[in-house]
C-alpha cells in the first residue's frame, strides 16, 4: 500500500494527508469473508494462458452454452473472466438471444 500511495503522491501533492484510514485484504481474509474467492482470486479462478482460452471453466466449455437448457454462465468464471469489460455477460447474452436474433433477421 505505501508503494501505491507514493505513486499517487508523487502526481498528486497532498494525497497522503487526505487518507484517513485503511482496510487491506490479504487473499486469505478475502476467502474468509467470501468462501467464492478461494485464495483472494477476485477473477474466479487462476488467469493463465489455458484458463483464458478453451478451457474456462473447465474443458470444453469456454462458451456461454451450459448442458442446462437455457443456462449460460455470465460470471467471472465464463470466457473470458473477471475484469470491468463486461464480456461475460455480453458473451451470455449474445448466446441466450442468438435463436431471437436470427428470426428477427429472417422477417
Amino acid at each position: 500500500m505505501e508503494r501505491v500511495e507514493a505513486q499517487v503522491e508523487a502526481v498528486a501533492p497532498g494525497f497522503r494527508d487526505l487518507v484517513r484510514g485503511r482496510h487491506v485484504f490479504t487473499p486469505r481474509t478475502m476467502q474468509e469473508a467470501d468462501a467464492n474467492l478461494v485464495n483472494g482470486a477476485l477473477n474466479g479462478g487462476t488467469a493463465q494462458i489455458h484458463q483464458q482460452l478453451v478451457f474456462r471453466p473447465t474443458p470444453g466449455r469456454g462458451r456461454a452454452e451450459t448442458p442446462v437448457d437455457r443456462l449460460f454462465l455470465a460470471s467471472a468464471s465464463a470466457h473470458p473472466g473477471g475484469g470491468v469489460h463486461g464480456a461475460c455477460g455480453a458473451n451470455a447474452a449474445k448466446a441466450a438471444l442468438g435463436p431471437a436474433r436470427h428470426l428477427r433477421r429472417r422477417r
